[in-house]
């Protein structure tokens, strides 16, 4: 039997009910959400489960949604069923308050680097990480570059004619 969206979505919805949520298929690939909290229980029945074998992690990443209250910060899962050749994307989401999500290095050793990457741009603290820290900016950093708290040019700039560029 192929693997199918409507059986991975069934064989979810089976598992964990309706906390699981936001199913929905963008160029084939089947994306869906849960809780952050059970965000490793999702991921080791993706990959335990007989019929699913999604082993393989492709990404993983963060996305800022600045004017989702309560829900600002996203952690998207991107994994590959290497036999059948499926892919599906899985997300949490957490408050830029409190941004912790719990870490998937211990069903994917290949998490470790996307979850430092991903706290070293958007601020994510992946619980339980063996090694949670910046790679890419530098230690002094007190802010995370890739959230959307700051506008994306100088206002207070004179140096500048607006016509030249449309506006």
């Amino acid at each position: 039997m192929a693997l199918s969206n409507e059986y991975i979505k069934e064989k979810l919805a089976a598992k964990f009910g309706d906390q699981v949520t936001g199913f929905e298929e963008q160029y084939g690939v089947l994306s869906f959400r849960s809780d952050k909290e059970l965000n490793l229980k999702v991921l080791n029945f993706l990959v335990e489960e007989e019929t699913l074998q999604f082993g393989f992690l492709t990404d993983l990443c963060g996305v800022h949604y600045p004017d989702n209250k309560g829900q600002e910060i996203a952690v998207v899962y991107h994994l590959h069923n290497m036999r059948e050749n499926v892919r599906i994307r899985y997300k949490v989401f957490t408050s830029i308050a409190k941004p912790d999500v719990y870490t998937a290095t211990g069903i994917f050793a290949g998490a470790n680097w996307m979850e430092r990457e991903t706290y070293d741009f958007y601020g994510v603290n992946f619980i339980g990480h063996p090694n949670l820290k910046r790679i890419l900016n530098v230690e002094e950093m007190d802010y995370f570059p890739m959230r959307k708290e700051y506008p994306l040019e100088d206002q207070s700039r004179i140096d500048k004619d607006d016509e030249m560029f449309g506006r």
